[in-house]
Parts: structure tokens; sequence; C-alpha cells
């Protein structure tokens, strides 16, 4: 294990985290609109919005801002929401359990779809599960997740009356209620990460199955199930686990709308309201956490690859 790559790649996820949050934080100064306006009214006088912006600090330059909120947030403190004057910090751990369990899910969902009927595509191009397949995937990329979503409800929880049409119950209270309320946002999302990820798997698994070595081990009269498995599959694995590792990235930074069709209490609704309540502490720190995330697993991803093919050498 190069230990100097990982420390390279740690130095990297720390500047790409603080560049995010510093644009994050410029656009929302520059967006029209005045928080402390938000939290008075629209009948406030113009003092009492001028004394608010003093009292909240909305009225000192961008970078001191900017720098006051990073020391702070280094040491853990986010701040105080200016809509609900509620700490940032335990709603982000709050709010982060139910995305990542989400994510998850939805990847697991995904997998579950993509890898069977990726590699079998792959397998037999051209034959009816191939055309199916490539039909289906198509349909899943282009439908939009909101419509998909209400589709289900409409379906399953308000025609079938199988599963709740939204909400959340945490896991430690309630297992089988966690899964129920999980069980349509997930497919909502999995299904369109799962159309990603077979025409990734499929198109990984033609490249490999073309190659000399797969030839060589039918040669030596190895069954079909061992080549795909053990040889083709082993190898596709590289650029499959790339796009397992965006999958991921964006389940977990995208899935906005699956999250407000649903009532499912994620960073991605949290940031919404943050944005439409100029809630700039929420807000940063939302970002803040939704990027240190996408970082680790992408720094994940990248130390996954020396396992999958120890050949491989970072410079």
């Amino acid at each position: 294990m190069n230990y100097g790559y990982i420390i390279q790649r740690l130095l990297l996820a720390v500047i790409v985290i603080l560049g995010v949050t510093f644009v994050v934080f410029m656009i929302v100064q520059i967006v029209p609109g005045d928080p402390a306006r938000v939290i008075l009214g629209p009948y406030a006088t113009d003092d009492a919005v001028i004394g608010l912006r003093q009292r909240l600090g909305l009225n000192r330059p961008f970078l001191e801002q900017y720098i006051s909120w990073l020391g702070n947030a280094v040491q853990g403190n986010f701040g105080t929401s200016l809509i609900t004057s509620q700490p940032v910090g335990p709603q982000l751990l709050q709010r982060l359990g139910p995305s990542l369990e989400l994510a998850l899910a939805s990847l697991l969902v995904g997998i579950a779809v993509a890898f069977p009927v990726g590699v079998i595509s792959a397998v037999k191009p051209g034959s009816l599960i191939d055309v199916v397949g490539s039909i289906l995937s198509q349909i899943g990329i282009s439908v939009p997740s909101f419509w998909m979503g209400i589709l289900f409800v409409l379906l399953f929880s308000l025609s079938l009356g199988w599963l709740p049409p939204s909400g959340y119950t945490p896991i430690s209270e309630d297992f089988k209620d966690w899964l129920a309320h999980l069980v349509l946002p997930a497919l909502t999302a999995g299904l369109v990460s799962g159309s990603i990820q077979t025409r990734f798997v499929r198109s990984a698994m033609l490249d490999v199955l073309g190659m000399d070595y797969v030839r060589t081990a039918r040669a030596k009269g190895l069954g079909e199930r061992s080549v795909v498995y053990n040889h083709a599959l082993r190898n596709a694995m590289i650029n499959i686990v790339t796009i397992l590792g965006l999958q991921i990235t964006a389940l977990i930074s995208g899935i906005v709308i699956v999250e407000v069709v649903f009532g499912w209490p994620g960073l991605g609704r949290l940031a919404l309201n943050a944005v439409l309540d100029r809630d700039y502490p929420l807000l940063q720190g939302t970002v803040f956490t939704i990027a240190l995330v996408v970082t680790l697993v992408n720094l994940g991803v990248d130390l996954l690859y020396f396992f999958l093919d120890p050949r491989i050498e970072y410079a």
C-alpha cells in the first residue's frame, strides 16, 4: 500500500471540500434576497432588518464571514440556524443517517438489477434479454424520478395499500415500519441508478469477454459459468467499481426530488429548505457534510482499485 498516495489524496480531498464550501458560500451571498428580511417578514421596518443583520454578522465582509465560519466548522460548530435558532450540527447528524440509509438501499436495488441483466446481456448479445434490458434501461434513464415515484405511490399505496406513501420511521424504533417506508423511495432511486449501471456492466463485460485470456480459458475446457464469473467479471470490476462509486455520490447528493416526494428527512431535503429560507449556516453545513461524504467515497473507490488489481501502482 502506497501511504504517500493516500496522504496525497487526503490533502486533495481537503482542498476539494474547501473549494466547494467557498463557492457555495459565495453563491449564497450574491443570490438576491435577505435572510434577515425572511426571518422578520415582509412588513418589518428597515431599522429592524439592519439591526438583525448586525446581530447575525451578515453585515461583515464576505471573506471575514467565511473565515469565521470555517474556523468554527473545523471545531465541529456549524453555527445556528437563522430560521429555527437551533444548532446546525445536531440537525446534520439527524439527517445524515436517513440519507445514507436511502442511498445504500437504492444502490443495492440498482446492483440487484444491473449485474444479472448486464452480465447476461453481455454473454448473450442480441438475445431477448439483451434487447428487453436495453429498452428498459433506456426507459429508466429517461423517466423523471419524481414521476416514477408518484406512479409507485398511486399503485402500491393508494391502489393496493401495500406500503405507506411517505414518511420515515427510525430503524431503532421499528424495523418493519422503517423497511416499509424505505421500499418505495429506494425502488424509485434504485431503478434509475440500476438503469445506468446496467449499461456500464454490459459494456465492461463485452470488452473483457473479447480478451485473449477469456478465449484461452474456454479453450482449456472451463465451464461457461467459471469463465464468466471467475475470469471475465472479476477483471471487469475495475470499470464497474468506478461507476458504482459515481452512483453512490450521485445518490447521496442528488436524490432531493425523491426525498421531497416521499417526505424522507434526508440531507437533500434539508438543503432545499435551507435554500428556500435563505438559511446560510444550515445550507453551508449541509453542503460541507455532503462534500465530505462524497470525497470519502471517492477516496475509498480509489483505494479499492488496489485490492481488485494488485498490479496497479500509484505514483
